[in-house]
């Protein structure tokens, strides 16, 4: 079967986040620890596995996530890979849907190649930061959030763009904080500078010590800073030594998506079981 690394949300290669999409040719999924393994030798933040699904179901596809650890519940730069690689085969057009654990998520391609995922927002309880996370960090935070069990990360608002991009946290002990990771995040500098806030994830727990642009991430951060700044449509920067933009637009209890993707391998799997 064909195996594709994809970098998402970037227009670009070797930019946004890489991710790995294998089309599987069966109308099941294989073993999970058949999976894992795949996803643990892709080495990339997510490797996701489709399927196509009998006519007449919820969904056009099934679709699963594989960090090189664990599974996990909600992947939007995946999603985006796998909608970017059903679009550029011509094995889809139009809107997709797939059902995964976080429900059926319906993805759109435009004529100019950009694909809008519709996710379901992230719900946000003010919460206090764990000391553990403050030690970790080693930086002032404004602010710390839960975000539900689909994303299950924390949210931590840091006081300026300059703590974002300084960080360098202790990542053994984040590992240890409990939940898939930790969201850091603070309003743009520049409020003419293409972007209206900057983000950077780390997930050392599930085996992603800095994932470079996190789709779910953005159904969280899309919500608190529209409640911010005021406007339901913003554009999220996200990443350090690879970055990303990631178009967001607030519908209540549901938000929008929207970047590009751009193939950069395409192979063969050879080990199939």
């Amino acid at each position: 079967m064909r195996i594709r690394i994809v970098d998402a949300f970037s227009e670009r290669p070797f930019a946004g986040n890489p991710a790995g999409v294998v089309l599987l040719d069966s109308g099941d999924f294989p073993d999970t620890a058949w999976l894992q393994r795949v996803a643990t030798e892709v080495n990339l933040s997510e490797t996701a596995f489709a399927h196509r699904l009998p006519a007449g179901s919820d969904a056009d596809w099934a679709l699963r996530w594989l960090t090189p650890a664990a599974e996990v519940n909600m992947c939007g730069h995946a999603t985006l890979a796998t909608a970017h690689v059903l679009h550029t085969t011509g094995t889809a057009s139009g809107t997709v849907r797939f059902r995964t654990r976080s429900g059926v998520l319906t993805t759109t391609a435009d004529d100019r190649g950009a694909i809008t995922m519709d996710f379901p927002t992230a719900p946000l309880t003010p919460v206090e930061v764990p000391p553990v996370v403050a030690g970790a960090l080693g930086t002032e935070i404004r602010s710390a959030h839960d975000t539900g069990p689909d994303v299950g990360d924390l949210l931590v608002e840091l006081p300026d763009e300059k703590s974002v991009r300084a960080l360098a946290p202790d990542l053994k002990a984040l590992a240890g904080h409990g939940g898939r990771g930790v969201i850091t995040t603070a309003r743009a500098e520049n409020p003419d500078g293409g972007y209206d806030f900057i983000s950077r994830c780390f997930f050392p727990g599930v085996g992603i010590d800095e994932d470079p642009v996190t789709g779910s991430a953005h159904t969280a951060l899309a919500p608190f800073w529209s409640a911010r700044l005021g406007r339901a449509s913003l554009v999220g920067l996200q990443g350090a030594a690879r970055t990303g933009f990631v178009r967001t637009e607030l519908r209540g209890d549901r938000t929008l998506l929207t970047g590009s993707a751009v193939t950069v391998i395409d192979g063969e799997l050879l080990v199939t079981g």
